[in-house]
């Protein structure tokens, strides 16, 4: 069973089709199924980023660094190679690269640069001149004039000998009263570990319909066919789905709606990544296996062996 999907991954298309770059992302995102809204959630570039990237319209992008960095994420969202991608739009744009070289003869020097550095100097001798007026200027000034004798002897206070009669001593201050310590709520709880586990457990939407025993096809059930795995992941409501390989690369990421659900293909290491609690039932061989936890799972976490 792999080997036919590693067949049918190599006869698609790839970073070589198309016109330029943005031409064959589009043609592999094509071949997984996938929307751009899609690939906009996964990610997190704008969706009019996306589509200038696959018309090539450069125009619209924004500076090279981020388009490069567009590109290479598109790229790894689709399980491509993102540096390969980076060299194919490199090599589709290649007139940004390099700077434009001075032409000869011209004299590339500014010359603010002489105007500011004299303007520096005149400021600095210009203190430095400021400072030695003052100095000059304090050092030739007469001394200031001093009082005659008799009126600093009338002006220093008559100490008297004898006690010193203190007043009454002052109340003491008023006791001041703080507020109680503001406590968190559940901090202690939290402290002492009680319930930790059920307060990290993602609550599931109580509005959820109880879940079936049996599979009952309630919509499209995307994925392998029905003789080539028993596993189904069928949605309770509208909920997100990322299915990836044990390489990284992106199998399934789709938007499912409510009964709809997806059948994977029997390969070991595959990787699913949920976003809702209680959203998703698993199904083996038609019996319920529960809800699939949020968060990513592998098939051996879902379905240990016995």
């Amino acid at each position: 069973m792999s080997s036919q999907v590693g067949s049918d991954a190599f006869s698609g298309p790839s970073l070589k089709s198309g016109a330029n770059v943005g031409a064959a992302l589009k043609a592999v995102r094509l071949s997984k199924g996938l929307t751009l809204d899609q690939v906009a959630e996964m990610t997190r570039v704008r969706l009019v980023y996306l589509t200038a990237i696959e018309h090539f319209r450069l125009d619209q992008l924004p500076s090279r660094p981020f388009t490069v960095g567009y590109v290479r994420a598109y790229a790894q969202a689709l399980g491509l190679d993102g540096e390969a991608a980076v060299e194919r739009f490199r090599a589709d744009d290649p007139l940004l690269n390099d700077g434009l070289a001075a032409p000869i003869g011209v004299d590339n020097s500014d010359r603010r640069i002489g105007a500011i550095v004299m303007a520096a100097v005149i400021l600095v001798a210009g203190i430095v001149a400021w400072n030695i007026a003052q100095r000059t200027t304090m050092t030739d000034a007469p001394p200031p004039p001093s009082a005659p004798a008799v009126a600093i002897a009338k002006a220093t206070p008559i100490v008297t000998q004898g006690y010193i009669e203190l007043g009454s001593p002052l109340p003491p201050p008023v006791e001041s009263s703080a507020p109680a310590p503001y406590e968190t709520p559940g901090l202690a709880k939290a402290m002492s570990g009680d319930d930790a586990s059920a307060e990290d457990t993602p609550i599931a939407d109580p509005t959820l319909p109880p879940l079936a025993a049996k599979f009952v096809a309630k919509g499209t059930i995307f994925g392998a066919a029905a003789t080539e795995s028993q596993m189904i992941l069928q949605a309770r409501k509208s909920a997100s789905l990322i299915v990836r390989g044990p390489d990284g690369a992106t199998y399934f990421a789709r938007q499912l709606a409510t009964g709809q659900g997806y059948r994977p293909p029997a390969i070991t290491g595959l990787t699913f990544e949920v976003f809702d609690a209680g959203a998703l039932q698993l199904f083996v061989g038609g019996e319920s296996r529960g809800v699939v936890p949020v968060g990513k799972s592998t098939v051996a976490q879902l379905v240990p062996s016995p």
